[in-house]
């Protein structure tokens, strides 16, 4: 049987205030090219569809048509739980119309999927983070873990405590408590797979990835996952990669656009894993297009910043702009730069300043108020101030001496 894995579309996303929802359109439009190639048998979607819990109409249209066309009015298995990102209730709502489809929406740890036909296929069993399911004949049993958060995991295993210390346990152990009682459901003679949303980090370092620190209380250990599984399918952290210390067993597919400039160096994917009962999951990678690109432009000058935006104009990219300077940029450099590149994310001026020590400000009684201003500016900011800025200050000051001579006169 053929999985594909993906996660973390965050439909609906923007960028400092720019729609990013062309992009997701242009992926989604490659996305269902993908899975037909592919021959794909069922689609994992790891959670975060949507990057609010209250997506706008467009990012929901989005993802429903994607479904409808992947499922292949049932040909298609298609199983989608919550992020952190969900709201559970929301996603669910339409899943008996969904079922249909072939599609399973799972919204909590808690959610129990109906057993029944799924277009073209059925769930045989279930319970509260499992399902079982035939897909062409072959039998698959799924741990789903939805976004376990501190309260809904609480949901789940607090009716088997009854001690305080079982209660204040963290939330690791209660993670893998849960992992090892949903493990008895896996079988010789079916394909064993876990899907989940959450933070999983080992001891290591996974290349430029380091470990994800939160106060201890939302990472588990690789270790955790249960040894069975033949595959682990992760949403969540937006890099694609192999969970240390799981024998590359479990995997985050990351996300499928470049959603800050952090991410801008890895490559985008997604997975596709040819499982058999009893066997080692063969699993390789599909790269995913960047449709429009992040880039960070360094510039000596704000010269030739204005350049290289005149120069770009008609570049499809988000721009960040790093700009050395030795005075703060005036508003109309600003708005030059954005009239000739529509998509500047930020300017962000880079003050080149001398190290000699910063001037104490003395003698004030014999320095006119323009002295005093200019010498304070230049020890506060290390640049000597704008003229523009100076005049404004000083047409304010006469403005204000005048109304108080009037007011004595």
């Amino acid at each position: 049987m053929r999985i594909l894995h993906t996660a973390d579309w965050h439909l609906g996303k923007h960028l400092e205030g720019f729609s990013r929802m062309d992009e997701q359109e242009s992926f989604l439009e490659d996305f269902i090219e993908i899975v037909q190639r592919e021959e794909v048998d069922m689609v994992i979607i790891a959670g975060d569809i949507y990057d609010t819990s209250n997506p706008p109409a467009r990012a929901e249209k989005m993802f429903y048509d994607t479904l409808k066309k992947i499922s292949a009015h049932g040909e298609r298995l298609i199983l989608v739980i919550a992020g952190n990102h969900d709201n559970p209730e929301r996603l669910i709502a339409a899943g008996p119309l969904a079922r249909d489809h072939g599609i399973i929406m799972l919204g909590t740890p808690k959610t129990v999927a109906q057993t029944g036909s799924y277009g073209e296929h059925k769930v045989i069993a279930s319970s509260e983070g499992m399902i079982e399911v035939e897909i062409n004949g072959e039998k698959v049993v799924i741990l789903t873990i939805a976004y376990p958060s501190e309260k809904r995991l609480n949901e789940v295993l607090y009716k088997e405590l009854t001690t305080d210390e079982e209660k204040l346990a963290t939330y690791a152990e209660r993670i893998q408590a849960l992992f090892t009682e949903l493990e008895n459901y896996f079988r010789e003679d079916t394909i064993n797979v876990v899907v989940s949303h959450l933070f999983a980090m080992g001891s290591e370092e996974e290349g430029s990835e380091r470990n994800i620190q939160l106060g201890g209380s939302y990472i588990i250990d690789g270790r955790y996952f249960p040894q069975k599984a033949q595959y682990i399918a992760l949403g969540h952290i937006h890099k694609p990669q192999i969970v240390p210390g799981t024998q590359k067993r479990a995997r985050y597919a990351g996300s499928p656009i470049h959603y800050n400039k952090k991410e801008r160096h890895f490559q985008k994917k997604c997975f596709i894993v040819d499982l058999e009962p009893g066997q080692e999951a063969l699993i390789h990678e599909v790269p995913l297009k960047v449709y429009k690109p992040i880039e960070v432009w360094q510039c000596d000058s704000i010269e030739e910043a204005i350049a290289l935006c005149e120069e770009n104009s008609t570049k499809e990219c988000w721009t960040y702009l790093e700009i050395k300077t030795q005075r703060f940029i005036r508003e109309n450099e600003i708005k030059t730069m954005k009239n000739y590149k529509k998509d500047i994310i930020e300017i962000m001026p880079i003050l080149l300043c001398d190290e000699k020590p910063r001037n104490e400000i003395t003698n004030m009684a014999d320095k006119s108020f323009e002295d005093i201003f200019r010498e304070f500016y230049k020890n506060e900011r290390e640049t000597e101030p704008d003229e523009e800025l100076v005049n404004m200050l000083l047409e304010l000051v006469k403005e204000d001496m005048y109304e108080a001579a009037e007011a004595e006169g």
